[in-house]
């Protein structure tokens, strides 16, 4: 028994060690946690800190860029509506006044193999050009002296053409001084001996060309709609009588094979024997009772009558 004494006063001194030595590590990890925690914040300030030191000619052109666009947006949307009604009136007004200062040529004949990248170049040095447009002929003209060749892909062939300067008085001199004479150029062209045809269009606007083409694709478009309408009409029809001649046919088929059985049923009825024929019976019919008057009515005698009539 007092052996058993010390042993288990040694095993005490034991745990209050163990125990001592593991607040002790739960202390040293608590401070390494909030050395590291401040460490990571002092960092992150600095960084801050750094940012905030730059200075905006340090920044690169596209952030520059961008500042500047926030900036007008904000601008605009600090300008009252009232204001900016009025930018976008002036702006129509200058607009329009730009269009009524346009002149538009046009073009009654355009050369083979010239396209709007060409006739831009040769018209390109008497003014400023704005737009172009070349009409396709659907009938190609045939240059004599050459025949096609199947290798290269044909071009496309213009028959007239618009042209819109920027100002009308040089629309009105470049048609005066060109009508008639010679395109020239390259002499290797193959329009180079060609003549202008073209003429100043007074009053005439670029919209009342567009207003003109899309008149044209709309006639286009409904003469194409009542074409498709006739020909699904004749479809019908056409399929409509198909199914008639069909009709029509399965029917007298079916007659004819009925034509055939009987004939044969009667062949065949003639050549049984009398016992084996279709009997048809015949049901005698009672005449009906006719009703006798003479029963039913008295009548009176003929002395009263002869009495009655005599003294009369």
């Amino acid at each position: 028994m007092l052996s058993e004494e010390p042993k288990t006063a040694e095993t005490a001194k034991l745990k209050k060690n163990k125990a001592k030595k593991m607040k002790k590590d739960k202390k040293e990890k608590k401070k390494l946690k909030e050395t590291s925690v401040s460490n990571v914040e002092e960092e992150a300030d600095e960084q801050q800190d750094e940012g905030y030191m730059k200075s905006d000619d340090g920044l690169d052109e596209t952030d520059k860029e961008a500042a500047e666009v926030e900036e007008e947006k904000r601008e605009e949307n600090s300008v009252p509506s009232d204001k900016k009604k009025k930018k976008k009136k002036a702006k129509l007004l200058k607009e329009a006044a730009e269009a009524d200062n346009r002149g538009v040529c046009y073009l009654s004949r355009v050369p083979p193999h010239m396209d709007h990248v060409k006739l831009r170049q040769l018209l390109s040095q008497y003014g400023e050009i704005l737009r172009i447009y070349l009409t396709p002929s659907t009938h190609p003209t045939p240059v004599k002296g050459k025949r096609p060749r199947p290798s290269k892909v044909q071009e496309q062939e213009f028959s007239e053409g618009w042209v819109e300067f920027a100002r009308k008085g040089i629309a009105k001199r470049v048609a005066n001084m060109l009508n008639g004479e010679q395109i020239g150029g390259r002499k290797r062209s193959t329009f180079y001996y060609d003549l202008w045809n073209i003429k100043y269009l007074s009053k005439f606007k670029w919209d009342d060309l567009t207003e003109e083409l899309a008149y044209k694709s709309a006639i286009r478009e409904q003469k194409l709609a009542l074409e498709i309408s006739a020909a699904r009409r004749e479809r019908d029809f056409y399929l409509a009588k198909v199914d008639q001649s069909r009709a029509q046919s399965a029917i007298e088929e079916r007659l004819k094979k009925k034509q055939k059985v009987q004939q044969e049923s009667g062949t065949e009825n003639s050549e049984l024997p009398v016992s084996q024929k279709k009997v048809i019976r015949q049901v005698p019919q009672k005449k009906p009772v006719a009703v006798e008057t003479s029963q039913s009515k008295p009548r009176l005698s003929k002395d009263l009558l002869a009495g009655i009539f005599a003294g009369s």
